[in-house]
């Protein structure tokens, strides 16, 4: 098990490699955007499942998308609206978001900012990271570090004490609904923590 504090998680994931955090819905696995295909082999993770980018402010954000300004006009509404929180909007991907993120299609990306105190203490010291929930592919979601821990011994996890990180908690235990840009409305792909008024 590789537990390890905060410091060191936060310089593990800047170095690279691929680190484990709670978010607001379920735990992350996480890496720099351009290491992504870490997580993939990781989690034996289907090429065709792209993965989320997370950061701890819209601002950091916006460089990995692209649209028109009437359309940035929206995307910031709904931002403002639901964010942070478990809401993960698919955008249209800019030039900066490496293939990695999403080999197959790699015209989109996801992009969340969750509400979670230690997730954005994280992402605000390690710019935006590439995303996806703690497990085997297929498997449900794991719940506390340290079962992502036995799952994913080479993982830097954080050491937290049992209160600070709860599964009894099920509010945590949902993951953040998915929303994709049609280009002209939002088409809910998964239905999660937040009900997007469209």
């Amino acid at each position: 098990m590789t537990k390890v504090s905060l410091e060191e998680l936060i310089a593990s994931a800047c170095s690279g490699f691929v680190v484990s955090f709670p978010t607001d819905t379920v735990p992350a696995l996480a890496v720099l955007p351009e290491k992504a295909a870490l997580i993939f082999a990781t989690k034996q993770r289907s090429q065709d499942k792209p993965l989320i980018l997370m950061a701890a402010d819209a601002e950091d954000l916006w460089p990995y998308v692209q649209g028109s300004e009437a359309e940035y006009q929206i995307w910031q509404q709904v931002v403002d609206q639901y964010w942070p929180g478990g809401l993960t909007l698919v955008l249209p991907a800019s030039d900066r978001v490496p293939k990695a993120m999403n080999p197959t299609d790699p015209t989109t990306i996801g992009i969340r900012v969750p509400k979670s105190a230690i997730a954005q203490k994280i992402l605000s010291q390690t710019g935006p990271l590439a995303t996806t929930s703690a497990n085997l592919s297929g498997q449900p979601a794991l719940e506390t570090m340290a079962e992502i821990a036995a799952q994913f011994p080479e993982v830097m996890t954080w050491e937290s004490t049992a209160t600070e990180f709860s599964s009894k908690n099920t509010a945590l235990s949902q993951p953040s609904t998915v929303a994709k840009w049609t280009g002209s409305n939002w088409q809910i792909l998964r239905q999660g923590a937040v009900n997007l008024d469209v």
